[in-house]
């Protein structure tokens, strides 16, 4: 949700007046409060994809929240096509352990070797009932290789966008061979208007991390575009205060723009068809974009 213009902002606390590091960021944020939008529901194209360290758990879980609406969505897409289900970029299991607690089979791979263990630490706290049906791999999507074979395939939370364009048809091809007859491959990704990108190519953000732990955390995190590496860096900086003491920190995380004619085209060389889309508008230049593909017959 966009503040209205004309809406006055709130102010963002005087912590939070960090200097980016130069080598990407030449200009400082703005003051606190000023030209600072507010974003209290939903933000777009801030999907976190980098490894999470412990501190960053309530940030992390405050960036895929607005949409976790997709884990109902891809659960009525397993009960169609069935386990056993590959989770690509699982994190810490937000998809794979709801997906193992109804009953479903799930292989997670991530790189970050901490958020495997966080997941199965999850997993095993429910019980060996849910412990028993998740496996894990840590591995780079970038240079996937898996064995074994899925019903359903995921790339969600936007994970799509964190695979380098020139590596992205090995993975599909990838997964396309791992995929039983009648199995799918789910993707989301955030799609942007052109017009829109080149009008602003650099944006700022400001909004509190919901905690219930007697932190206080707010974050102020900034888009920078390139059109000519079709790149996107964010960097999220935080203040986090507590009773006793307080912290800063500075997290970025770099991204990809989906070209979805591209995507399309390499969805179709790895023998892939899109049999269902679904676009959702999250700004007057933003949208979700889920795809639901299937191999070719």
């Amino acid at each position: 949700m966009h503040t209205p213009s004309g809406t006055s902002l709130p102010a963002v606390p005087a912590a939070l007046a960090p200097v980016l590091p130069s080598r990407y960021d030449r200009e400082p944020l703005p003051a606190p409060g000023a030209g600072v939008r507010i974003t209290p529901d939903a933000l777009p194209g801030l999907e976190f994809v980098s490894a999470v360290d412990e501190g960053s758990v309530w940030l992390h879980d405050a960036l895929l929240g607005p949409h976790s609406a997709d884990i109902v969505r891809y659960l009525g897409l397993a009960r169609s096509t069935g386990g056993p289900v590959l989770d690509l970029g699982s994190g810490a299991g937000r998809l794979a352990v709801p997906f193992a607690r109804h009953g479903f089979a799930v292989k997670a791979v991530d790189r970050d070797a901490s958020a495997l263990e966080r997941l199965d630490a999850w997993a095993r706290r429910i019980g060996p009932h849910v412990a028993g049906l998740v496996g894990t791999q840590r591995a780079e999507l970038d240079d996937l290789r898996l064995d074994g074979s899925y019903r359903l395939a995921l790339l969600a939370g936007a994970m799509v966008s964190a695979v380098p364009p020139a590596r992205r048809p090995g993975l599909l091809r990838e997964v396309a061979g791992r995929l039983e007859s009648g199995g799918a491959l789910a993707l989301d990704y955030t799609a942007h208007l052109l017009p829109g990108l080149i009008a602003e190519p650099r944006r700022t953000w400001a909004f509190q991390v919901p905690r219930f732990d007697g932190i206080d955390e707010w974050v102020v995190a900034r888009q920078v575009f390139d059109l000519a590496s079709m790149s996107e860096r964010i960097t999220y900086c935080t203040a986090r205060t507590g009773k006793v003491s307080s912290e800063r920190a500075v997290l970025t995380t770099d991204k990809w723009i989906v070209d979805q004619d591209r995507l399309a085209a390499e969805l179709h060389a790895a023998g892939l068809r899109v049999e269902g889309r679904r676009r959702q508008r999250i700004d007057d230049r933003t949208e979700s974009v889920l795809l639901v593909c299937r191999p070719d017959d």
